[in-house]
């Protein structure tokens, strides 16, 4: 199918829904795909509009149904939220019953004291910009983007509880919240009637703190589903890297992946893992996807892509068995936590 930018007349496959699986997301009626598409890179102002249409369209054709923003994403900020929205008002309007649309608000955009943290001013203010970014009147998940402990929760949870009372969001999620502040974030949002649905947190083979802080079974006891971002660890659980640093690479220019990460010991266990991937026919992306999504806890992942190739490529781990125990024991023997993080 073309999505080429003069093409506007876009019609959704018929075969979207055979792809990938559909997922529970905690105690909710709501099922997410088991992949979700993450628009935090490579949809600002800087990458080619038809580019990013393409990508949408693709993902959307391939069962993607969940798409993520926040107001910070670009550049510059918001910047992501407006190439969403016009995608969404020229070609996957007539689908807006079949999306499920998120973002985003607390993390600073700005130096006003009103456009970073969890007070009501900064929530709300940021939801209504972003519905005008999207062009849309409500979001499927508002979330609160990052803990603010120098704002009240009570707060913090009675803005979320708002934007879903006035019609603005139908489900509210939180993101990369300790266990014990995602637990009385819960409590409060139980108590006034509209229950935590989902918590997005940084988790990879790389990245195992929501396992190993108990984040993955408060999740379970208080019913809210979990969502992962940063899957491939910034690109680090790919076989980019095991030669070196490439010219163009994300190690190259980008705030959250330093190249100094990018050592001896890094490349030796990314090896071992790569080996095991190969073993099975896949790629070590392909098996780090798979990896996340064998937690029970864990709802969808988010991917992002820079092509639409990428993007399938991703989508076809859903292809491959489940690890074996024996596998899952060799990737916890290479796979250390906090390889190639400074964690």
């Amino acid at each position: 199918m073309s999505y080429g930018p003069h093409d506007l007349s876009y019609t959704a496959a018929g075969s979207r829904y055979e792809r990938i699986s559909y997922r529970r997301t905690g105690n909710s009626g709501l099922d997410l795909p088991a992949f979700s598409f993450g628009l935090w890179q490579k949809f600002g102002t800087d990458y080619s509009p038809a580019t990013q249409r393409e990508i949408i369209l693709r993902a959307f054709d391939l069962g993607i149904t969940h798409f993520d923003n926040a107001d910070r994403y670009g550049p510059p900020h918001r910047a992501a939220q407006q190439n969403f929205g016009r995608v969404l008002g020229t070609d996957l309007a007539r689908y807006r019953d079949e999306l499920i649309l998120s973002t985003k608000a607390g993390n600073p955009i700005g130096p006003s004291p009103y456009l970073r943290g969890g007070s009501r001013k900064s929530l709300l203010t940021s939801l209504d910009h972003s519905l005008r970014d999207l062009g849309t009147d409500y979001v499927d998940i508002f979330y609160h983007h990052s803990p603010d402990s120098g704002t009240p929760l009570e707060e913090t949870v009675g803005a979320l509880v708002s934007a879903v009372q006035q019609g603005k969001a139908l489900y509210i999620g939180i993101s990369n919240y300790l266990p014990e502040r995602a637990h009385a974030a819960a409590e409060l949002l139980r108590a006034a009637g509209v229950p935590l649905l989902i918590h997005q947190a940084r988790y990879s083979i790389y990245d195992r703190r929501p396992e190993r802080n108990g984040l993955l079974e408060t999740a379970d006891q208080d019913g809210f589903g979990v969502i992962v971002y940063s899957p491939l660890a910034q690109g680090l659980l790919t076989d980019k890297y095991l030669d070196g640093i490439p010219a163009g690479a994300r190690a190259q220019n980008s705030t959250f992946l330093s190249p100094d990460v990018i050592d001896e010991t890094y490349r030796a266990r990314t090896s071992e893992l790569a080996k095991l991937a190969a073993a099975r026919g896949q790629s070590l992306a392909q098996l780090a996807l798979q990896w996340v999504l064998r937690r029970p806890e864990v709802t969808s992942a988010l991917i992002g892509a820079s092509s639409t190739a990428q993007l399938d490529h991703n989508i076809a781990a859903v292809d491959f068995p489940d690890l074996t125990d024996d596998e899952l024991a060799l990737i916890d023997e290479h796979g250390i936590h906090g390889t190639g993080l400074n964690l």
